[in-house]
């Protein structure tokens, strides 16, 4: 199974779960740490965590990580019963996911720098399976543009919104194109139904 097989299985699995958690509100297995890490921003015991807990569970174990970026994964690990929140099955697999990768991140990552530029985003995307044409990995990169005129990097929080725009608007196009052949033809209707999501978590 690949990783992005493996991070779909993980990735929507929903939490049926609400008031007091304890250890039974993760899957089997679960890292002592990760239970740590949700029960410690989860101050009202109410077994879910907003935006803001997130991004500070997040933020204490990897970079502080900016709110555009945690907004498109509470969208992704998004809890079917509770949108706005996450519970305890949906926190253990978005962090398994970001897991993965920093794995390619480091991987990635050849002069390390703690950042990932153009080259280094390209060669990542393509190591695990995503062929992106460079005009769009321009265009995908110079979001992140802060205006100085340099080269630009970027972070891991960054570098996992890249990823995860990537998997999932290319995700959405497959199910259009079951044959693979490139093509695939869609309503007007459809197309903005598939894009406006990864568009409306940046405000």
């Amino acid at each position: 199974m690949s990783f992005f097989d493996r991070f779909k299985t993980q990735s929507y699995a929903p939490s049926g779960h609400g008031g007091s958690y304890g250890h039974s509100g993760f899957p089997p297995g679960t890292h002592p740490d990760v239970i740590r890490s949700f029960q410690m921003v989860d101050r009202d015991r109410s077994g879910f965590i907003d935006e803001n807990e997130l991004q500070q569970a997040l933020s204490s174990t990897y970079q502080r990580f900016c709110l555009r970026t945690i907004r498109l994964l509470m969208f992704l690990f998004k809890n079917p019963h509770d949108p706005l929140r996450i519970g305890p099955k949906e926190f253990a697999a978005l962090w398994s996911c970001l897991g993965q990768w920093r794995a390619i991140f480091e991987r990635y990552d050849k002069d390390r720098s703690g950042k990932i530029d153009l080259f280094e985003l390209r060669d990542a995307l393509y190591g695990i399976g995503y062929a992106i044409p460079a005009s769009v990995l321009q265009i995908l990169i110079s979001k992140y543009d802060n205006g100085s005129g340099g080269r630009v990097e970027l972070n891991f929080d960054c570098f996992v919104e890249c990823g995860m725009i990537v998997k999932g608007l290319t995700e959405k196009f497959k199910e259009k194109d079951p044959k693979f052949t490139g093509s695939a033809t869609f309503s007007y209707d459809t197309f903005m139904t598939m894009v406006i999501p990864f568009l409306v978590t940046y405000d």
